[in-house]
């Protein structure tokens, strides 16, 4: 976060530079608020240009083996925009690489999400998914795993059978 507000304050002094050489150049004819005027322009196409090439920069860095399974996508008229191209805010990754199964619960699979968000910090969830039942737990709070590998006292959720996350935990 500090380094792009450095470069966008960068980007706002490099417009206002661009102005000044450019009216250097016609002989100081150009209005006097230009130079502003393009230190703030600089600065919002700056600012954008953050929004959207986050998810790019923040997706490339990810570990091998933890897989991008869903984004959120963002429209606000306070940002108009995006109203013409919406930006990813938010996204979940799963940590394929360290998918966990037991073989006496063939169906169950235990795996980490990770819930990026552009403004918010890394939320990691180790979670239990429940294939054939198309159901998940989260395993945080009160989830026993007996000597068979059952969990008791885990709080299930239903979830849709095309869910991205569980598709991509039940096809690894």
């Amino acid at each position: 976060m500090f380094v792009e507000l450095i470069a966008t304050v960068f980007a706002g002094i490099g417009a206002a530079g661009l102005v000044m050489v450019l009216n250097l150049m016609t002989g100081r004819r150009l209005p006097k608020w230009l130079m502003p005027v393009a230190a703030g322009a600089g600065m919002i196409g700056m600012t954008i240009s953050n929004e959207y090439t986050w998810f790019g920069r923040t997706a490339e860095r990810l570990p091998d083996g933890v897989e991008i399974a869903m984004t959120v996508d963002e429209q606000s008229w306070l940002r108009p925009w995006t109203q013409v191209a919406p930006y990813t805010k938010r996204f979940v990754a799963v940590d394929v690489a360290n998918l966990r199964r037991n073989a006496t619960q063939p169906d169950q699979r235990m795996v980490d999400l990770y819930f990026f968000g552009r403004w918010s910090p890394v939320n990691q969830t180790p979670m239990l998914m429940d294939c054939a039942g198309a159901r998940s737990a989260v395993l945080i709070d009160g989830a026993v795993f007996a000597a068979d590998g059952s969990v008791s006292d885990a709080d299930w959720q239903a979830m849709p059978g095309d869910d991205p996350i569980l598709t991509m935990v039940c096809e690894t």
